[in-house]
Order: C-alpha cells, then sequence, then structure tokens
C-alpha cells in the first residue's frame, strides 16, 4: 500500500482535508510579518573632478588614473568605479559593510592630496567628495500626464492618490 491509495479511496476525506489546508493558510496569511526593504547603508563615495575642456582621454589619463592609484591603497575598498567625460571624472568608491563612512571619507581626502602633484596644475578646483548610500536611490518612478486634464489637477491626483 503506498501513501497515496488511502487519498484515493477516500476522495471526499481528501477534498475536506485540502479545503480545511486552503482555508488554515488563508486564515494566517494575514499574519505573516512583512518587513520594508533591510535597511543596508552601503559605505559608498563618489569623488568629482572637474577640468574644463578636457577629453574623456585625457581625463582618464590625467586626472583619474593618477587618483585611483591613491584610492586603491585605502583599507576596505571593495570597488572602484570610474567614468570620465568631456571635462569631468567621477569616481566612485564603495567600501566594505564594516567600513565607517566617516573615516573612508577622510582617508579618501589624504589620498587626494597625496595625488594633487600628479593632478594637472591647471584645474580650476580640487576634486571633491560626496558621501551617499545607493540604497536611498528611488526604486520606482512613475510620470503621470492626460491629454484632458489640466496639469494641476494631474498634480494633485498624483501627489494625493497615487504617492
Amino acid at each position: 500500500m503506498s501513501i497515496s491509495t488511502p487519498f484515493i479511496r477516500r476522495p471526499i476525506g481528501t477534498s475536506l482535508l485540502m479545503a480545511a489546508i486552503f482555508f488554515i493558510g488563508l486564515v494566517a496569511f494575514p499574519m505573516l510579518p512583512v518587513a520594508p526593504l533591510p535597511q543596508v547603508d552601503f559605505p559608498t563615495i563618489t569623488v568629482t573632478a572637474q577640468y574644463p575642456g578636457a577629453s574623456p582621454d585625457t581625463m582618464a589619463s590625467a586626472v583619474a588614473e593618477p587618483l585611483e592609484t591613491q584610492f586603491s591603497q585605502i583599507n576596505g575598498l571593495a570597488q572602484m568605479t570610474s567614468m570620465n567625460v568631456l571635462g569631468t571624472s567621477t569616481i566612485t568608491l564603495q567600501f566594505d559593510l564594516d567600513r565607517n563612512i566617516d573615516a573612508a571619507s577622510t582617508d579618501v581626502l589624504e589620498a587626494i592630496n597625496a595625488a594633487q602633484g600628479q593632478l594637472p596644475k591647471n584645474m580650476p578646483s580640487q576634486p571633491t567628495i560626496r558621501k551617499l548610500n545607493p540604497a536611498d536611490a528611488p526604486i520606482f518612478l512613475l510620470s503621470v500626464q492626460s491629454d484632458t486634464l489640466p496639469l494641476t489637477t494631474v498634480d494633485d491626483y498624483a501627489e494625493n492618490i497615487l504617492a
């Protein structure tokens, strides 16, 4: 005799058992705890350097490379990403989760000061840093428009009903 034999022989009992399991699940579902997204602060610092008129290649070789060399020596650095466009170099530094963001920003400032002699002399300003948390970025963007309603009505609807 297999495990399924009693259920096959008694279809009404099997149906009642399944209905009871379904009902218990239906009653228990609202009691499940719901938590928002976990609160994780990723220690991330963005360094931006301006060199007006410089090509992306020049930004990469003359600005980003000396900075990256200094940043790579910082303890607890998990990931470094660099983007160079016309006149601007942006370097994003992500540190280990247990790294204090304030201590990391101090280390980044020291690395910028150490690289200062290798940067172009005619840069208008020293590279700037900004502490940020990628988890603070919006997870959903919504655009609302209407061909029939005025913009103020659509704005009210979006802010008061959808938000």
